[in-house]
């Protein structure tokens, strides 16, 4: 992350979330905006164009099998599912989102409106990967009274 042509923000919330973002243009403080925003709501993907294939396939797949059950002509089948798509990748992508601070844009609208461009974001969270131990307590229970007689 980061080159001269760049400009890099940081967010870090009650040190429990961490986001860097990345934009082409703009400024710092910018950047550190849209960072918070990230970090409230946590998008898997900053532009439409770093979905994987394999991941609209997939929620194509599902979204068509959905829409088969309701009966309309396959061409009305395929725009309804072309809508869902559609919106499934404004839900999913950072600059399609609508910002946190103004409610009434979309992240890319704003960052657009201040003469930048997303490039990538990184977002990491406190224990994030790490697998957590899962106790059976009625087991543990059981042989401990079974090993006690």
């Amino acid at each position: 992350m980061g080159s001269a042509d760049t400009v890099v923000g940081d967010y870090v919330h009650f040190g429990k979330i961490g986001v860097l973002v990345e934009l082409e243009g703009g400024t710092p403080q910018l950047a550190t905006d849209v960072a918070m925003h990230v970090a409230a709501m946590n998008p898997p993907y900053a532009t439409a164009e770093q979905v994987p294939a394999d991941d609209l396939e997939k929620e194509k797949s599902i979204l068509a099998a959905q829409v088969a059950e309701s009966g309309k002509p396959p061409e009305i089948i395929e725009k309804m599912v072309e809508g869902r798509l559609r919106k499934y990748l404004e839900e999913i992508c950072l600059v399609s989102q609508t910002y946190v601070k103004t409610g009434d844009k979309t992240v890319g609208k704003y960052l657009e409106e201040n003469g930048a461009k997303m490039i990538a974001f990184k977002r990491i969270e406190v224990g994030e990967g790490i697998e957590k131990k899962v106790d059976d307590f009625a087991a543990e229970v059981a042989k401990m009274a079974g090993g006690g007689k």
